[in-house]
């Protein structure tokens, strides 16, 4: 009798249907799921909010956010608007972020810094499911003032957004000197 039982169950001849996302190769993360209501003369109207944070696990990343009546259309909103959305993030050995940044939305602020190897993803949920994404294994964050996952999503994608490797900020520097140089 549980032999029967667990062969409806497991169903070896049904295939898992394979998403978009996955034959991308990029990862999702649910962050957020709201309802909402609104109140008409005819009763309440049910709605759905997600956030969803997309990524390829090797320093690209991107968050969205969609709207709709049922839960299952909002998340995919939310996932073609991430796939948007995406951004490129510089790593330190495919690890880490290259230095301390602090991002800023609304009433959220969201501190990142690098970690030694080993360390992982210290971090809260909203945070964690983009580091995750973006393929950042060792990271201390800290979020302050607002917890609303929204203001911290974005204030974790603004963060990101500004971080720049050393090579880049030596070449504005030499830019600079040498127009000095030459304006003098």
């Amino acid at each position: 009798m549980s032999n029967d039982r667990k062969d409806k169950t497991s169903r070896p001849d049904r295939k898992r249907r394979i998403s978009k996302l996955e034959e991308a190769g990029l990862i999702d993360r649910l962050i957020a799921i709201n309802r909402v209501a609104k109140v008409t003369k005819g009763g309440r109207n049910f709605g759905f909010n997600a956030v969803v944070a997309v990524g390829d696990a090797k320093g690209k990343v991107g968050v969205g956010l969609g709207k709709a009546t049922e839960l299952p259309e909002a998340i995919r909103k939310a996932q073609d608007t991430a796939r948007k959305s995406m951004i490129s993030i510089p790593l330190i050995d495919n690890r880490t972020i290259p230095h301390r940044i602090l991002g800023k939305s609304g009433a959220g602020t969201v501190i990142l810094r690098p970690a030694s190897p080993g360390t992982g993803v210290i971090a809260g949920a909203a945070v964690r499911a983009i580091m995750e994404c973006a393929g950042i294994k060792d990271v201390l964050t800290k979020s302050q003032g607002s917890n609303n996952p929204h203001n911290v999503v974005k204030a974790t994608m603004e963060g990101l957004r500004d971080l720049v490797l050393i090579d880049r900020v030596s070449g504005y520097r030499q830019a600079a000197i040498a127009r000095r140089s030459t304006d003098g």
